[in-house]
């Protein structure tokens, strides 16, 4: 009835623990899941005959579609809320896997494994996030940590698993395994009981008024996960009124952002930063191979950079949290995908399996510094109630440099016939783009102090009569710099919100 069905708030805890189980395994199929086939690459592609860059393509069009079809899936947990979607998203997932074990052709593989269980997982990310937001609300930040913390162990168990399931069945009959292990997440998805107005919405039929008062409150309750400050949701939920479906979309990708200066610097330097970001990530257990190490052995490589990656993340977090990193996150954050760029650039000269050892636990480290502070600063910079938005826009362009960055990588593997090129590429394209970000950022600050003196000694100066035409120019620059820039220490409360939406 729809009277039960209504919880008051968000209860932190009992069922919601469920929930942070279910969405551990979801989020951690849908981040760990591309970087961890790659293990086969090396066989699938003596099996076709295809080049490196090629073969490279399959983790690309996952990733990619993983993160494109990430503003399709929230509009479908707006729809439907976030059960069904999971469940779907895992029997796509698990159609995908099981059709590319019968694939004839690389083409086939692009499309079986690339687009379709990309999709799925695509359909996995938004709706676990989204419930653990309905969930739970003062210890959000745990159970997001919690959640975040599937990708680094899924990957831990993924590349060894795959290494002894290739052994014993071949890739043809991995695929079909590893297919039927991903209907995992159709079970993480009945986990998720609807809480709140959602299922209201889905279970009962309402007269039209009903209907549009419950669609107000499914939007309300994902508004809400989106903007811890309580001041837009009234103005947002006035206007939801009558929005038909392209306003809808319009409300998730608030264009605006290209006008602010803090976005388009974040954006520039993000979209840089991913064309070398993942490759590294793909090409390290072929390389091992290639380098004459045996496959386990290749294998556990990635698994030290998962088990790295989780110390990393959280602690990252607390470190970003305290209250001397705070104010410059945004020169952390530079400065850990600068870091991230050197370790790849000192990765030719690991020479034997101790050097990439050692190269696996630097680059595991910097990987998860990045992937703790990517929406934190990104949140820092447009404030909370634009951040939904910049996230979908974000994501769509960050998508083509994902899709290029590894086959970019094989493309110079299969040319020089040498992985050290690969490396270089990555880390140069990191670095630069991390002091891109610097620099900038530096500069950015500097502005907005001076537009913050000069709007104070306007308002000081009594003799300064403004022009209609001086407060309107002044009036855009509030706009468009929109307060939280100058104070990131607003949103002290969101803890460990960011990363929700990490990798």
């Amino acid at each position: 009835s729809p009277a039960m069905s209504r919880a008051p708030g968000p209860p932190d805890g009992g069922w919601g623990w469920v929930v942070v189980f279910g969405a551990f395994i979801s989020i951690g199929f849908a981040y760990a899941f591309p970087k961890g086939i790659a293990i086969f690459f090396k066989e699938i592609q003596d099996f076709f005959g295809t080049s490196y860059s090629e073969i490279a393509w399959v983790s690309s069009i996952m990733l990619a579609t993983t993160y494109g079809a990430g503003p399709i899936s929230s509009i479908l947990v707006n729809r439907y809320g976030s059960r069904p979607v999971v469940i779907f998203g895992g029997l796509l997932c698990g159609i995908g896997m099981v059709s590319a074990a019968f694939c004839t052709s690389i083409l086939q593989l692009y499309i079986c494994a690339g687009f379709i269980t990309g999709f799925g997982l695509a359909l996995n990310l938004q709706p676990s996030v989204i419930i653990i937001g309905k969930y739970f609300l003062k210890r959000r930040p745990i159970a997001n940590g919690l959640a975040m913390a599937g990708s680094p162990v899924m990957l831990c168990t993924l590349a060894p698993l795959n290494q002894f399931l290739f052994d014993n069945f071949g890739w043809r009959g991995s695929f079909l395994i590893l297919g039927a292990i991903l209907l995992n997440c159709c079970v993480a998805g009945a986990l998720f009981r609807p809480i709140g107005a959602s299922t209201a919405s889905v279970k009962t039929q309402v007269t039209e008024e009903g209907k549009g008062a419950l669609k107000e409150e499914v939007t309300k309750d994902a508004v809400e996960m989106s903007s811890p400050m309580d001041v837009p949701i009234e103005t947002k939920m006035q206007e939801e009124g009558g929005k038909d479906c392209c306003e809808k979309i319009n409300q998730y990708l608030d264009f605006s952002l290209f006008k602010h200066r803090g976005f388009l610097i974040y954006l520039i330097g993000n979209v840089l930063m991913f064309l070398g970001f993942f490759a590294p990530i793909v090409f390290l257990a072929p390389y091992a191979k290639h380098i004459g190490i045996d496959e386990y052995s290749a294998a556990f490589l990635l698994s030290i950079l998962a088990i790295v990656d989780m110390i990393a993340r959280p602690t990252t977090g607390i470190i970003a949290n305290s209250k001397w990193v705070r104010p410059r996150i945004q020169y952390f954050f530079s400065f850990s995908i600068a870091f991230n760029g050197a370790c790849h650039l000192l990765c030719p000269l690991a020479s034997g399996y101790m050097g990439l050892v050692i190269y696996s636990i630097f680059f595991g480290l910097a990987f998860g510094m990045v992937c703790a502070m990517l929406f934190e600063t990104l949140m820092d910079l447009v404030g909370a109630a634009r951040f939904t938005s910049a996230v979908g826009l974000v994501t769509i362009a960050e998508c083509c440099t994902i899709l290029l960055g590894p086959p970019i990588g094989g493309t110079l593997i299969d040319t020089f016939g040498d992985y050290k090129y690969m490396f270089i590429k990555c880390g140069a394209v990191m670095v630069l783009a991390g002091t891109f970000l610097f620099i900038m950022n530096y500069y950015n600050y500097r502005v907005l102090a001076k537009e913050e003196k000069e709007r104070k000694a306007k308002e000081e100066d009594p003799k300064s009569v403004r022009t209609a035409n001086e407060g309107r120019n002044n009036w855009n620059k509030e706009t468009i710099q929109d307060g939280p820039e100058l104070e990131p220490l607003r949103e002290e409360q969101e803890g460990l919100k960011k990363e929700v939406n990490g990798t």
